[in-house]
């Protein structure tokens, strides 16, 4: 045995089994976020329930059954709720989302087992996705136009289906309005008041200026006047017909079919047609905006968000990374100031994230972004331009906080190479700089690819620094669009990790943001792992290309 312990097997055991545990606990914990984050979009059951209360009355419960759960009946009683006769030491309680927000004072409700007296899966009942106020549940009843009845029985669910996909479709036409021709029209106004403001601090504000401004402001405003007379006319058009639906107390409530985003009788599909509206849902999910406080909707701005940031991050941090790894390595002399630098960067990945989110905000935000709106932004003042947080703040914030890591990756690659091969191409006639240039950096590529790895990794998944330098809650336009200079890097965004903090912990809705929280906490995985393998696979070809060179 001690023979055994010498040989040192007993560690390498040790360690082979603490990989082993980690990579089961990691893939594990991938699979419980994606198993409760996918099921979030498969279409559940519509349950109608007939629940008896406390006063011996019964009421009427139709949604999605969330979760169950097992408690105790002392738990249960000590609540107020009278369990007399029920013999069984614990009782099932369902979380069920009844929606219909605005016609009742909760959308999820707690129904104990025992209460239930009945429940049934009606093939009637739908589900009506909205712009606002959540899911409703109900039967549909009728279709008006302009006030009329037009279809009932019979045709109703053909009917129906064709006048949402025309509603979705004006919606999406004016939406496009909005956003794409008044949209542009908006910005140029407001260009325009920066420059006739520039004029103005500048001392060259003339008459003719003055005029061909006004001119051209009279313009946009014509063509505005004519975008929001067809932008009406859309949403005139979306809001022709209604939807009539019996709700859960027997009333019938008229939902405005512009309001309608989706419709569908989950009790009625079969398999196939439950795995395309799931495949359907995620679609959605990851291209559309957020709508009620984030908590329905998709989360398209923060997912562009999230990458443009990272990848923007990511042109910072590799020149500033690979030239300081250069300069310690190929030309920084062996003396007690190197030596200090060293120290300097390696302690540099040790110190919190916040605390890089605080310097980024009083350095490069108030110091840095201040001074570039007084020397190049003053028309704008003082609502500043680049004096407050924003992507570009947030890209170099994290480039500092990971910069440290680039270096000692590629530090490591170049220490690899064998002197030889610098003293061969020294000795032909090249010179230091050619040499690294063409020999050492190919060679070491693959070790800043894998620097590169980590900072991604790591930048992706921050939050704390992004809540102080740019990122929101909600970002109404994303950092890149139709108007010059087509990449606005001093605006604010929207980010996966931050979208997921505000979901789970700031939203009123509890149970309704948790399914949200795995789904986009999946997402986020997704998307680091996609990046990674994306550098991994450059890394593996930039090492079988220059593999020759070792040789």
């Amino acid at each position: 045995m001690n023979t055994w312990f010498k040989s040192g097997k007993p560690w390498i055991w040790l360690t082979a089994g603490s990989v082993s545990i980690s990579l089961i606990a990691v893939i594990g914990l991938v699979i419980m976020i994606g198993w409760r984050g996918l099921s979030f979009f498969w279409p559940a059951a519509i349950h109608e329930m007939s629940i008896e209360q406390a006063d011996g009355s019964t009421r009427t419960l139709i949604g999605e059954i969330y979760e169950s759960e097992s408690v105790p009946i002392s738990r249960v009683s000590n609540s107020g709720t009278i369990m007399d006769g029920y013999e069984e030491e614990e009782v099932t309680r369902y979380l069920m989302k009844i929606g219909n927000r605005e016609y009742v004072p909760l959308d999820f409700a707690w129904v104990l087992g025992p209460a239930i007296r009945s429940d049934e899966t009606p093939a009637e009942l739908a589900v009506i996705e909205r712009t606002k106020d959540g899911n409703f549940y109900g039967y549909p009843v009728a279709i008006e136009q302009q006030g009329e009845q037009v279809a009932t029985e019979g045709k109703l669910r053909e009917e129906l289906f064709q006048r949402m996909e025309r509603a979705v479709e004006l919606n999406e036409q004016a939406m496009a309005l909005q956003e794409g021709e008044i949209g542009a029209i908006n910005y140029e106004l407001t260009q325009l008041n920066l420059q006739r403001r520039g004029l103005e601090l500048s001392g060259t504000l003339t008459e003719e200026a003055i005029n061909d401004i006004e001119r051209r402001r009279e313009e946009l405003q014509s063509q505005y006047l004519e975008y929001e007379k067809e932008l009406f006319a859309l949403r005139d058009k979306a809001g022709r017909d209604s939807l009539i639906m019996r709700d859960m107390r027997g009333e019938e409530i008229k939902v405005p079919m512009y309001r309608v985003l989706d419709v569908n009788f989950p009790n009625d599909m079969g398999f196939f047609a439950k795995l395309g509206h799931f495949f359907q849902q995620i679609g959605k999910f990851v291209s559309e905006p957020p709508r009620e406080a984030n908590t329905e909707g998709g989360v398209f701005p923060a997912i562009f968000g999230t990458v443009f940031m990272v990848l923007l991050m990511s042109v910072i941090v590799a020149p500033f990374g690979v030239i300081a790894a250069v300069y310690l390595h190929e030309y920084a002399g062996k003396n007690a100031v190197t030596k200090l630098i060293r120290i300097a960067v390696i302690n540099l990945a040790g110190v919190p994230s916040i605390v890089y989110g605080v310097f980024g905000l009083g350095f490069f935000v108030y110091m840095v972004g201040g001074s570039l709106d007084q020397i190049f932004y003053p028309e704008a003042l003082p609502n500043p331009t680049f004096g407050t947080p924003g992507v570009l703040w947030s890209a170099v914030t994290l480039a500092i906080l990971t910069l440290p890591v680039v270096i000692v990756a590629t530090e490591e690659g170049l220490s690899r190479i064998p002197p030889t091969l610098r003293e061969g191409s020294l000795s032909l006639g090249a010179t230091k700089w050619e040499t690294i240039w063409r020999i050492v950096l190919p060679m070491a590529s693959p070790a800043i690819m894998t620097g590169l790895i980590l900072a991604v990794a790591r930048a992706a998944g921050e939050v704390a620094p992004l809540m102080l330098v740019g990122v929101v809650k909600s970002a109404p336009m994303l950092p890149v669009d139709g108007n010059f200079p087509y990449f606005h890097l001093d605006r604010k965004f929207m980010h996966l990790g931050f979208h997921i903090y505000d979901v789970g912990f700031q939203s009123p809705n509890v149970e309704a943001a948790r399914p949200l929280v795995y789904a986009t906490s999946f997402l986020l995985i997704t998307i680091i792992v996609g990046l990674n393998l994306t550098a991994i696979g450059v890394r593996n070809h930039l090492r079988e290309k220059y593999r020759s060179l070792e040789h």
